[in-house]
């Protein structure tokens, strides 16, 4: 019998082409109009015309090929084993900033993986660093016109972006930026900004440099190195002061107004944090553009903000006070130390437009990582455990769904949200991010 080879097909969706063609998990894919599939991507790409030629191999060796008529750009309907269809790629840099480097050992082994793969920006939104592309990659984003890809830029100066990645070949990767540039690839980047390192004049150099790839080059979000408190033997990095904080600002906001005119887009954002340590109002909704680097901490806290005004607007709109006619609800809510004022703002919102409403807010100390780590996303539930113990936390815990590994209910340190619910005597219920949620779980069912 031939060797199976192809990629292994996990589930058949019902009613979908590949079903209906008698396609079952456990086959395997080998080949599209005569070609081996490398990964997702040229699957996505080839699966994309009205007519398609599928090689299928079943687990007996028989080999079906089957000729579809669809329509363009529909899928057949399956999933497989390796969302990837490939294996992912490790990082091959060193960066003087690197978080995985700052944790603790004995966590589980997944947490020390560290990817640099472009094929996880178009599927996960991930940033990459380029050094992991070679020019084959280069040529598929651009034949294929994938987009956004999102790059982690830290400088535009080369040799300095070789010191900071500990890669010879991180400087010339830029490179690679003024190929997607010339092919209309929109792109998205992201700056780790660290002090005495690539701040200051070289922050200035990196925005300049990055303002000429704009339109499509689409935004920049600059955001503080993290610093946790397991640094023994790296690059000796230091916080930002609050001053510190406010000159970075002042160099975004000044670029931002020099752009804006011409381009209707800010470009260069600052995440939420440095307003936070510089003391300053977080900026209205129309200074984030549509909201294009959220997933970096950009107008997180804005965007909440405005969800839970809306919220509140709809309920009143639907007559939720009268409904809630003085009910009795004491609850607490677990937060990170960064965005803990806000939660409380909103809380004793809540509280006044619903009397009778108690919500106890409790800001998470980060012993795990180090105090200096204020993020609700990087909260252990020991140290959830540890700091609610003996608090009267009323009928029902609160906890933000991004304390959890995605699609999960565990949080970084092992610990499970029944750990959590045990240990402390109280149901937990797990919030979404957003203001509406926010609102729901205030209020829960009445």
């Amino acid at each position: 019998m031939k060797k199976q080879k192809g990629h292994l097909i996990k589930t058949v969706k019902p009613d979908s082409i590949a079903e209906e063609m008698g396609i079952e998990p456990g086959d395997r894919l080998l080949e599209i109009n005569g070609e081996t599939v490398e990964d997702i991507f040229d699957y996505q790409y080839m699966i994309e015309e009205e007519y398609v030629e599928v090689l299928i191999a079943k687990p007996s060796g028989e080999e079906w090929l089957l000729e579809i008529d669809k329509d363009y750009a529909e899928d057949l309907g399956v999933e497989f084993e390796n969302g990837l269809m490939d294996d992912y790629r490790s990082c091959s840099n060193k960066c003087i900033f690197c978080f995985i480097d700052q944790m603790p050992k004995g966590m589980r082994e997944t947490l020390y993986f560290k990817d640099d793969d472009s094929r996880l920006s178009f599927l996960q939104g991930n940033y990459v660093t380029l050094t992991n592309m070679s020019d084959k990659d280069v040529e598929r984003v651009i034949k294929y016109h994938m987009s956004p890809i999102n790059i982690s830029f830290q400088t535009t100066n080369p040799e300095l972006r070789c010191m900071m990645l500990h890669n010879r070949f991180a400087g010339d990767a830029l490179k690679k930026v003024d190929r997607f540039y010339e092919a209309g690839i929109e792109m998205n980047g992201q700056i780790v900004l660290c002090k005495g390192v690539n701040d200051g004049a070289e922050l200035e150099r990196s925005i300049s440099d990055m303002s000429k790839y704009l339109p499509h080059l689409r935004s920049v979000s600059v955001v503080p190195v993290g610093l946790s408190k397991y640094r023994e033997g790296l690059y000796p990095l230091e916080p930002f002061t609050k001053e510190e904080a406010q000159q970075v600002l002042a160099t975004i906001h000044k670029w931002q107004e020099k752009l804006f005119p011409e381009y209707g887009l800010h470009f260069i954002h600052a995440s939420d944090e440095w307003y936070i340590l510089a003391e300053e109002e977080i900026p209205d909704e129309d200074n984030y553009d549509g909201y294009l680097q959220l997933e970096n901490g950009v107008g997180m806290i804005r965007l909440l903000l405005e969800e839970f005004e809306d919220s509140l607007r709809q309920l009143r709109k639907s007559g939720a006070m009268e409904r809630w006619n003085h009910r009795k609800r004491e609850i607490s809510t677990v937060t990170g130390r960064i965005v803990a004022p806000y939660i409380e703002r909103m809380a004793r919102r809540m509280e006044e437009e619903f009397p009778g409403l108690c919500v106890h807010v409790h800001p998470i100390r980060n012993d795990f990582f180090g105090e200096r780590i204020t993020v609700t996303g990087l909260l252990t539930g020991q140290d959830i455990m540890a700091q609610l113990k003996g608090e009267h936390l009323g009928e029902e815990l609160l906890l933000p769904i991004n304390v959890l590994r995605s699609g999960e209910r565990v949080l970084l340190d092992d610990y499970t949200v029944e750990d959590i619910s045990s240990a402390l005597q109280v149901p937990v219920n797990i919030v979404k991010s957003s203001g509406y949620d926010f609102t729901e779980s205030l209020l829960g069912e009445f």
